[in-house]
């Protein structure tokens, strides 16, 4: 590890944990190019420039988290499937899911696939995108959690997963995307505090020069997902995810013959 990889890894975290790409997968691949060691510190690394995102979502959102009580609730709810899904199955996600790299490359495309299918069915008008965030009911919020729970294997990516599942149920895609910012905010959270919980050992072995790694991949990881965020919104505004559908699909087969 050096200070520019460093960078460089928080600034692949920050654009791709909002967008519909992977963040987990996007990390793992970039390790493997860059050929760094899977060793502790890269896993521990891993874990801690996330609270990076985690900033960036208070900075954008804080008010509405606070104010809105609905929201609050909704996203309660939402958040339920993926902490019992991510409680139970933590073992089997972080050895077996998080090794298997072409598990990691098949769920990749097949999420890329299935954006493809879904604005499909809204070009034909099969399906209508017109819910907005105050139309998300308790069952609603249920549903999209369990959506969520699948982004525990990686490759799904928690924003694709909730994409999807909120898509498949008529809401628009700028709704859709703010809600999955939102929805990131305790389950990053969660999953961030129980890795360092179970890496808790590591922290105190730390050396200065890691800790300085630690810092400026944090801060990179803010500031690039602090302007994906609101590029994400903006774009989803007035465009389709099939260009998501279709990197996600160039983008598998491509690894596929470097890894």
């Amino acid at each position: 590890m050096t200070a520019l990889y460093s960078i460089i890894l928080g600034i692949v975290e920050g654009l791709t944990e909002f967008i519909p790409v992977s963040s987990t997968f996007h990390l793992i691949a970039a390790s493997k190019l860059l050929a760094l060691t899977q060793n502790d510190f890269l896993k521990l690394f891993e874990v801690v420039i996330q609270s990076g995102a985690i900033i960036s979502i208070i900075w954008l959102y804080k008010e509405k988290l606070v104010s809105n009580r609905q929201l609050q609730k909704n996203l309660f709810y939402s958040f339920i499937p993926t902490a019992i899904v991510g409680g139970v199955l933590y073992k089997l996600i972080k050895g077996y899911f998080f090794e298997n790299t072409i598990l990691q490359l098949s769920v990749f495309a097949l999420v890329g696939l299935l954006f493809i299918i879904l604005e499909w069915l809204v070009t034909n008008k099969h399906l209508n995108l017109s819910k907005k965030l105050s139309d998300i009911s308790i069952r609603h919020a249920l549903i999209i959690g369990l959506f969520q729970a699948m982004s525990t294997v990686p490759g799904f990516s928690r924003s694709g997963s909730i994409l999807l599942g909120m898509l498949a149920l008529g809401y628009k895609r700028a709704s859709a995307a703010k809600y999955a910012f939102m929805l990131s905010l305790p389950t990053i959270l969660a999953a961030t505090s129980l890795d360092l919980y179970q890496n808790r050992s590591l922290l105190s072995t730390i050396s200065s020069s890691e800790v300085l790694y630690l810092f400026l991949g944090t801060m990179s990881a803010f500031l690039s997902a602090l302007w994906v965020m609101r590029w994400l919104i903006n774009y989803l505004s007035s465009h389709n995810l099939k260009i998501f559908g279709y990197y996600r699909l160039i983008t598998a087969v491509i690894l596929y013959y470097l890894l």
